[in-house]
């Protein structure tokens, strides 16, 4: 595993990237440690309640958790890649997934609607940049958009949840970048939640697990989304919502029905064990419960295959 205190440039095939797909098998994804976020310096530390993190950061405890899911990434044949760091990253910029979605003509860069986020966006850009990876474009404001509210349905139908990250304006502008590849765009309404300082994503709501499964928490999702999601051909799987404060919803499809989920979960976990899957598990108590932010939220896939 790459030291994630240092940054070495790997060498990346131009042409080994793509998108449109949650649930092919794994091969590269982008992360970012705790170290690389700042969780370790005082000045971020000490912002935890503002970005809405339940506790201060335990800088120590939450690098060995994300060490454990780099493990677990590697153990299964991906490549791992680090974000370095950088002075404007914030404690949230260790949830990979939101500032840019990865599409099969070039990275998108988001516009984030969590102000402090914002500048994920470009340190995404820059570094895919210098592997070879192609800009396709980057939303502009007043559009807010995370990718976290983003989920493949196949590959040439994105649906995408309207809420307090992401808005309307937006949406449109996803629609218009995808419109011309052939990709369809379409929205979700997502509920009130816990409110607009709350960070509750689609993807809060709903995991892809293969082309024809999802974990869903039901009671939280639109009648409309249900329904589009099963017109789709997808079975779903409830989460035991005992769990739902500590993530269960949020689970990483690695392909070939393995996932990555978090240990705290062992009754969702097992629901989907005996629905077949082979579920990898590692502790998230520090790095996921606290700020918020699961498996998938962890990571940027940048390259997927069949």
């Amino acid at each position: 595993m790459q030291n994630s205190g240092e940054f070495k440039t790997p060498v990346i095939d131009n042409h080994a990237f793509n998108g449109h797909s949650m649930v092919a098998r794994l091969k590269r994804v982008l992360v970012c440690s705790p170290r690389a976020a700042g969780w370790d310096q005082l000045s971020n530390a000490n912002r935890w309640r503002e970005l809405g993190f339940l506790h201060p950061p335990d800088f120590v405890n939450a690098q060995a958790q994300h060490d454990e899911l780099c493990r677990r990434l590697e153990a299964t044949g991906a490549e791992v890649l680090h974000l370095p760091a950088a002075s404007d990253l914030s404690l949230d910029a260790v949830y990979t997934h939101d500032p840019s979605l990865m599409s099969d003509q070039g990275l998108i860069g988001l516009c984030l609607g969590k102000p402090n986020r914002i500048p994920e966006a470009q340190r995404h850009l820059e570094f895919c940049r210098r592997l070879g990876i192609p800009a396709l474009d980057q939303i502009q404001p007043p559009g807010k958009t995370e990718a976290g509210d983003m989920v493949w349905l196949d590959s040439t139908t994105l649906l995408i949840g309207q809420g307090y990250r992401t808005n309307a304006a937006g949406i449109a502008q996803m629609r218009a970048l995808l419109q011309p590849h052939s990709v369809e765009v379409l929205s979700a309404p997502l509920p009130y939640g816990p409110g607009p300082s709350a960070c509750l994503h689609l993807m809060s709501l709903m995991s892809l697990l293969d082309e024809h499964t999802a974990l869903v928490d039901l009671p939280w999702l639109a009648v409309e989304t249900v329904e589009l999601v099963q017109s789709r051909g997808y079975r779903f799987i409830e989460i035991e919502y005992s769990e739902r404060e500590r993530l269960a919803c949020n689970v990483l499809s690695l392909g070939d029905k393995r996932l990555i989920a978090l240990e705290e979960n062992q009754e969702t976990n097992q629901k989907l064990r005996q629905a077949g899957f082979d579920v990898e598990t590692f502790p998230g108590s520090e790095l996921c419960v606290n700020g918020g932010g699961g498996p998938t939220c962890l990571t940027r896939p940048l390259l997927r295959t069949t």
